[in-house]
């Protein structure tokens, strides 16, 4: 395989947002029930890293008019180009430019930062960002954990997806994807100096939801898994019938919640 620069996953591409849509129907319960737990309430001023889904809208929904929500993605093409008050829309790179801000009680970035090549300096940066005792929330995949897509290899059809799915780990790692960064996130946010930390971590498995989400994802690098000699055209069609098939329980990498308070 060659290295080569960039976001594999182009969130330009049709399936990225057959990929949001299940990242929402996936993960949208375990973000909001933490961020919640933080005691949001109107007025709250919130930096959402990495805008894409759905969690700008509820966001905005609970700061309220008189709370401020900033929305930042390097492409923030899939968001309302105006936004809506109480929202602020910006293209902004987290890993390589100051934050848009400051003074924010809640800054939250859900599977981003694994992707950022300067993870250290986007942290960094969400913490400079945040007030005194402002809540950091940082939602992240741990690939490496669980590395499967059928943890119970019970046949061919499995196989062949493990082997596609090590495959797609393969050309994350090469582009600087951290895959081990969501085991890390408890002890990085504490040696950044944060207080009250705490994490969780949530492993769907077999869900309507895990399948959209394998079968956008494989159509979506199907070119790059080629190209690198990772799988064949025969082989990703027969791995997309077998998952519409809906006999294999596919399942997605766990993703770690960990949460931290500025002193």
């Amino acid at each position: 395989m060659t290295p080569s620069d960039g976001y594999l996953l182009d969130n330009r591409q049709r399936e990225a947002g057959e990929r949001f849509d299940a990242f929402a129907t996936l993960f949208d319960p375990t973000t909001f029930r933490h961020i919640e737990a933080l005691g949001i309430e109107p007025g709250w001023r919130c930096w959402e890293v990495g805008a894409g889904g759905t969690v700008v809208s509820w966001l905005a929904e609970k700061a309220g008019p008189a709370g401020r929500v900033v929305a930042t993605d390097i492409d923030t093409s899939r968001l309302a180009p105006a936004g809506r008050p109480p929202v602020e829309i910006r293209v902004h790179d987290v890993g390589a430019q100051e934050p848009p801000g400051e003074g924010f009680d809640l800054v939250h970035a859900r599977l981003v930062l694994v992707h950022v090549p300067d993870r250290d300096r986007a942290l960094r940066s969400m913490i400079q960002a945040l007030r005194p005792g402002g809540w950091l929330l940082i939602e992240d995949a741990d690939p490496a954990l669980q590395p499967l897509t059928c943890p119970d290899e019970s046949g061919p059809e499995q196989r062949l997806a493990n082997r596609l799915r090590q495959g797609f780990r393969g050309l994350l790692a090469e582009r600087g994807a951290d895959l081990a960064y969501g085991r890390r996130l408890p002890r990085l946010l504490r040696e950044a100096g944060l207080h009250e930390v705490e994490a969780d971590g949530f492993f769907p498995m077999t869900s309507p939801a895990c399948t959209a989400l394998e079968a956008a994802t494989v159509r979506q690098i199907r070119g790059r898994l080629i190209d690198a000699g990772l799988a064949t055209a025969e082989e990703i069609e027969q791995h997309l019938a077998n998952v519409e098939a809906g006999g294999m329980d596919l399942t997605t990498a766990p993703m770690i919640s960990a949460w931290g308070r500025k002193a």
